[in-house]
Parts: C-alpha cells; structure tokens; sequence
C-alpha cells in the first residue's frame, strides 16, 4: 500500500484518434524502465504497443479497450489508463476519467484541435478532470503549437498557457525550451533517454522571453505571492511551479507543452509536469450518496487509509481466471483475504487475488489504500457498483452512459454457435454499457446495439475468435425516434361493466412537444376529481406508451403530458380502469399530434489532402449532410459537417475510393431531429410492408 498520497497520480491520456496516445504511453513505460524495448503500434515488429494487448487492436492499430498500468517517475506513483480515441468506444474514456484525478489531452500538432476532441474535453469537463495539453508530432510538416495553442482557447474555450516552446519544428525539431526554469533542454542517444540541459539558443531568446511574460501574466493571477515577485523581479520556480499546480486544479488553466512521442521527444518534461502541476488523491474532492439517509444526502469521502472503505468497480473484463474487475479505491484501504460488500446488490465477496495491472500482466499485491487504482478476481458485480468494508453505506454516483445508435441483427448458423452466442452476449453486454442485445419481438431475431459500425463490427470478429460463433449478420438499422410536432388535448372515459364491479376512470388534459426531456408528467388534478391515488396509475398508462410510437414503433421521446382533469366513481374506479383511460387517452391525442419520426444526426469530421476538398464536400451533400465548417491546415483541408446516421453506412468506403484512400473521418451522436417527409412515407411504407409480410 502506498502510504504516500501525495506522492500518487492517476492520470488518463486521452484524444482524438490517431493523435498518439498509445505511442506516448509506450515511451512512458520505456523511459520509467517498465518495458525495456520500444515497439510499433501496429504490431509491425511482431511484438505491437505494450498497451494494446488484443490481438484486435495490434492488427488494426487502433486502441479498442482502456488499459491500466502503474509505473514510477522520480518517486511519483503514477496510475495511467491508455483509452481509445476512437467514437464508438467513448464509454471506455468516460469510465476512465470517472475514476481518475487528472489527465494529458493529447493533441496533434499539424490537426490542432479535432472533432473527437470536442467530445474528450467534454468528456473531462463532465468529471471536473484537471489536464495537461500535450502537443504532439511536432516533427510532422505543418506542425505549429502556437495556432494550437490558440485553438484550445477558442473551440475549447481554455485558458491554455504555453509552458514549454519548440526548439525548431517539422524536420528540424530538436528539443523544447523550458519556459519556468528557463533552460533549452534536448533529447539524446538512441531513444532519447538521455536529458541534456544547455542554455538557450540565441536566436531562440526573445521569443522565449516574450512567451515567458505571457505565462507568468497568466500563471500570476493564481498566486498573489508570485504577483509580488514579479513586482519585485524575484520569481523563482517553485513560486512558478505552485501557481501552474494550483491554476491547473482549479480547472481554470491548461498548460500546454509540447514534444514527439514518435521521435522521443518531450517525455519525460511531460512527466515532470504530470508530478509538478496535476492533483493527487487529497487534491480532489470526491462524494457519494448516502443510502441510510431518506434524501440521498452526499457524504465527502477522505482519502485516508483509516477511514471506512469505499471502492468503485469502473471497468469488467472476463479473462483467463474469470472476471477481472477493476477498482478504484477512494477511502479507507482494502486487504487480500477480507470481506467487501456491494453496496447495490447488499452480496458480501471475499478479496481473493488482489493484483496491480500493467496491461495484460498482473502483479499480486497484499493491500490497496486510498487513490490505488487495483483489480480483483471473482468479484460477481456490474461496471459502476460501490464496494465498502461494510461500516458504512454508500454509492459513488454512476458514469454518464450514451444511448447506442446503431443495431444489427446476428442469426448463429447452427446450434453450437446459438449456445456460445448466448455467452458472448452475456459478457460482452456485462462489460460494455453502451453494448446492448435483445430479442426482436416480432421477428424473434437476436438484435445487438451499439455506438458504431466499428464497435458492433468488432464485437462480431471478437464472437468470431474467442466463442467460435458463426453469424449471419444483417444490414445496420438505424435506432428511430418519434414525437408529436403539436398540442393536442385529450379527454376519454374508460368504462367497462362486465358483472360484478366494473372499471371506471375517466382522464383530461393535453399533451404538447417538450424538447427539454424525454418524458415529463405534470399534475394539475384541483378539487380531488381524481383521488390522490389514481394519479400514478395515470402517470405509469402514459408512460407504458413511450415504448412504440403509433408511426413506425419507435420508441417515444420529447413528450410532456398534463393531466388537469377527470372524474372517478367510488366502487369502480381502480388502478387498472386509471391505467386503461391513460393509455387509450394517448392513442387518441397520439394520432391527432402530427407525429414525426426523429432520426439521429452524427457530427462528422473528415480529412483529407486539399487537392480531395471539392470531392469530400461531394460525399457529405450526397448524404444529406450540411457543412458546417471547414478550414485548410498545412496542405489537409478538415471538413465539418452533420449528417443523418441513415446515410453514413458505408461511407468509409465511398470516402476511400473518392480520395485515393488518403483521408480518413470521425462520427459522433450530434442530436435527434425530425426527417423529411419523403424520408418518413418511406419509413412508414416500409413499416407497413413488413407487417404484411409477416
């Protein structure tokens, strides 16, 4: 157990795809002597990134699964999770910045600031996660920290302050100049392992002196102490150092440095940094919900070793000795071999095998304390659940989960397959929130959700290598949603006399478009027209009919009923009658609303060479899409542009042929907005046709 906390970090490196996270993680655990060899992302060498153990991510050279690992700079403890930057594995970042104090956002020098770093930075401000700026590939043609530097500010609304500045860019780069200490520091031997401190170039000074004025009029504002010393022309660097660090905390700062992680450079500034500016477990205030308590109350957690424990399960992996759960342990400490209960489920489990994960290796621990970041065999519990030692009750709050998008319906092609199909939709949905499968209720077809064509394609190749299921799969369904454009009121008696006591309820009110919610129910009942408690019975008919619109069976979204009158009977009237008004009610109002069908809007990001502008912008108008921006950065044009998801599947492949395979697109979940009326009478025939049919 490290007893140390001041001395611990758990940071993420997190970015758009293809930015280099993986590659700087990798020189990280090279330079901290953690891996010995340096090797290729895309398993090139036939070894691959140490952090991308899946067979899958090495042949694909993408990062698919977060992986954690633990290693040492200088005497800091440093946690790190290596998490995909690509769109449809945003769960993996969200339930890693969940649990982590601090983190470097990793962007490219020559792209700047790319569409899923909108999403990553969102991402970090949801969870109040102090970062760092790390530019990368400042070897690359048209690498320029400054413009990217400018754009933080102004796509991302930072205070970004240059802490470092480049020695040369593009071919030239040779190291970086330390704007705090004021030195030129370079990068040499085979691996850029070795630190060498020289003085400033020459022709390097002013600009260094100018940029310096500027950080320190930033950093100033933090530090009242630093304000006199500037006044006093007596800086010094801890005074630097301990304005930076408190800026950064307070979420109102961004450092930037720069570096190449492909040409190791900048690394190991960048972990001094990490050390110096990002927080430590008692930096970070961390809550959760009290269960005893009737108004969910929070209670402050303290990293303190002697406290009450209390853990959170982020992340589940089956692996080859059963589930892998991955812990963060916010108070108290935890001991192989005792007792932990989960605070959702009230199931006690014992610490078996209590390990520190470097990647796909494990490292068996006897004790855990406050800030660790640990997994656990044989823990039976969901992603997200609250573990204490059972002296107290409580429940970190959850992580944000996106909607899937996207659907694909799996047919196994015989019985062998049907049984391992069930299994890997058991783990892979218990692993993965934004991972859904069900039934098709009428074609009785097993359908799987995602957030992507990529993810659901790679949970089909992993059925494929690791269960041996063979699938049938077909197209990609959109996931459709429907509203009403219109108030409408409603007013219906509910009346049924069948002997005996009847049903008798009666419910008036209207329903309107509510773009502020999915659902909301609004009592305005005055006088008792309807007693009391009717009134959920009214609530729960209204909301039963959410699940399959009247248009195409969609499910239902952006809907606010009121309810502000009726009329009861004292022998008849029940639940169910309530129940049976509210739902037949909303057939009719339903139908009367000029319902719409809503479909989802990505936010595509597409890259190409300039001579390929003209035949991107092609592609997107081809597709319904509205450009939104676009701007030309050192010989590649960035497109920005909304587009319906119904009109994206198979672009990646139409993009490659219109540009000679040199650009490459990003798509995240925008917002829901109504189709077009030929759009919706297709839908509709289409709906019908099948209903026939079957």
């Amino acid at each position: 157990m490290i007893k140390d906390l001041a001395s611990i970090r758990n940071i993420g490196i997190s970015a758009h795809i293809d930015s280099g996270k993986t590659t700087l993680t990798e020189r990280i655990l090279y330079y901290t002597d953690r891996v010995h060899a340096i090797h290729d992302v895309r398993g090139k060498d036939g070894v691959g990134a140490k952090m991308d153990s899946m067979e899958l991510e090495r042949e694909r050279g993408i990062t698919i699964a977060s992986a954690a690992t633990h290693t040492t700079w200088r005497n800091t403890h440093i946690n790190i999770i290596d998490t995909p930057g690509h769109v449809d594995f945003t769960i993996e970042v969200e339930r890693s910045l969940r649990v982590l104090d601090g983190a470097v956002l990793v962007l490219c020098a020559v792209a700047g600031v790319q569409s899923q770093s909108f999403t990553v930075d969102r991402q970090m401000n949801r969870y109040k996660v102090p970062r760092l700026a790390f530019v990368n590939k400042c070897d690359r043609v048209g690498a320029d920290p400054v413009r990217v530097r400018d754009q933080l500010r102004e796509k991302l609304d930072h205070n970004a302050v240059l802490v470092q500045l480049p020695i040369g860019l593009e071919d030239k780069f040779l190291g970086v100049v330390d704007l705090v200490r004021m030195k030129a520091i370079y990068f040499e031997g085979e691996f850029g392992e070795k630190v060498v401190e020289r003085e400033i170039p020459d022709e390097l000074r002013a600009d260094a002196e100018t940029y310096r004025e500027e950080m320190l009029d930033a950093v100033s504002m933090f530090s009242d102490e630093l304000m006199e010393a500037i006044l006093d022309d007596q800086v010094t660097e801890p005074l630097i150092r301990a304005a930076i660090r408190k800026g950064t905390i307070s979420l109102q700062l961004t450092p930037v440095l720069v570096g190449s992680a492909y040409k190791n450079k900048g690394v190991q500034t960048m972990l001094d940094a990490v050390g110096d500016y990002l927080p430590h477990p008692r930096d970070v205030t961390n809550q959760a919900i009290d269960l005893d308590s009737d108004d969910e109350a929070t209670v402050t957690l303290e990293a303190d070793a002697e406290r009450p424990a209390v853990a959170l399960a982020f992340k589940l992996e089956d692996g080859r000795y059963g589930q892998l759960t991955y812990m963060r342990v916010y108070q108290g400490h935890l001991n192989k071999n005792t007792v932990i209960t989960n605070t959702r489920s009230g199931r006690q489990s014992k610490v078996g095998r209590l390990v520190r994960m470097h990647s796909e290796e494990m490292e068996d621990i006897e004790s855990c304390g406050p800030g660790d970041i640990v997994a656990i065999f044989g823990l039976d519990c969901h992603s997200g659940d609250t573990f204490t030692d059972g002296k107290i009750n409580v429940s970190m709050t959850s992580m944000h989960v996106p909607a899937p998008v996207i659907s694909l319906s799996v047919k196994p092609v015989d019985n062998k397959s049907q049984v391992n199909l069930t299994k890997a939709l058991q783990r892979f949905t218990k692993e993965d929130p934004t991972f859904h499968a069900g039934s098709d209720k009428d074609s009785g077809e097993t359908v799987i959700h995602g957030m992507g064509e990529l993810q659901l394609e790679v949970y089909i190749e992993r059925m494929k290598r690791e269960y041996q299921v063979e699938v049938e799969v077909s197209a990609p369904q959109v996931a459709y949603r429907e509203t009403i454009s219109r108030r409408v009121d409603y007013n219906y008696t509910h009346k049924k006399q069948t002997g005996g006591s009847g049903q008798y309820g009666r419910v008036a009110g209207y329903i309107e478009p509510n773009p502020d919610s999915d659902f909301e129910f609004v009592d305005e009942i005055k006088g008792g027209v309807i007693p009391r408690q009717f009134i959920p019975a009214v609530q729960k008919g209204m909301k039963s009919m959410l699940a399959k619109g009247r248009k195409i069976g969609a499910p239902v979204v952006n809907i606010r009923v009121v309810l502000n009158d009726g009329a009861f009977h004292s022998v008849d009237s029940s639940d169910v009658a309530f129940q049976e008004a509210a739902k037949a009610a909303w057939r009719e109002a339903y139908d009367k609303g000029a319902p719409k069908v809503l479909e989802p809007i990505m936010r595509v990001g597409v890259e190409a060479p300039t001579e390929f502008a003209g035949s991107v912008l092609t592609t997107i108008l081809q597709r319904r899409g509205t450009v939104i921006g676009q701007q030309e950065i050192g010989g590649i044009t960035i497109s920005e542009a909304e587009v319906p998801l119904a009109e994206m599947f198979g672009y990646a492949t139409t993009l490659r042929s219109s540009t000679q395979g040199k650009a490459e697109f990003t798509m995240e979940f925008s917002r829901y907005v109504a189709v077009p009326a030929a759009v919706q009478e297709e839908l509709v025939a289409d709906v019908a046709k099948k209903a026939k049919a079957s």
